[in-house]
């Protein structure tokens, strides 16, 4: 079964590019909408630099989408659906064990579950 083997080394590599915790933040925060390098690194308490790198890791995999305005370059999640798929993942984090209480998974949750607010680009 030669496609479910290309399949699943596909599905491994996005798996690994995922596996870095800004990453997923990043992810988290474009949830919301689009942003820029900076609006990501204020909010994320990270480097610009950092945030810079990462997001090419992301774009080169299509998982982000790039908009320049200017001077200005725009980040949007090119599958916002990748975001939901991370907040349903979370039910498989063995946190809970871990930390002996159950409050920090579902304040992450809630907080990434949250809509949007109705803004205006």
């Amino acid at each position: 079964m030669p496609s479910r083997l290309i399949v699943s080394r596909e599905l491994a590599d996005l798996l690994k590019l995922l596996a870095h915790p800004d990453r997923l933040r990043m992810i988290e925060e474009l949830r919301l909408g689009e942003k820029d390098v900076t609006g990501i690194a204020e909010a994320l308490a990270l480097p610009a630099t950092r945030v810079s790198q990462h997001l090419a890791q992301l774009r080169a995999q299509r998982l982000v989408e790039e908009r320049r305005d200017g001077r200005s370059h725009f980040y949007r999640l090119a599958h916002p659906q990748l975001a939901a798929w991370i907040v349903d993942a979370l039910q498989f984090v063995d946190i809970r064990n871990r930390l002996d209480e159950g409050e920090h998974i579902d304040s992450v949750r809630a907080l990434w579950s949250a809509q949007a607010p109705n803004t205006s680009h």
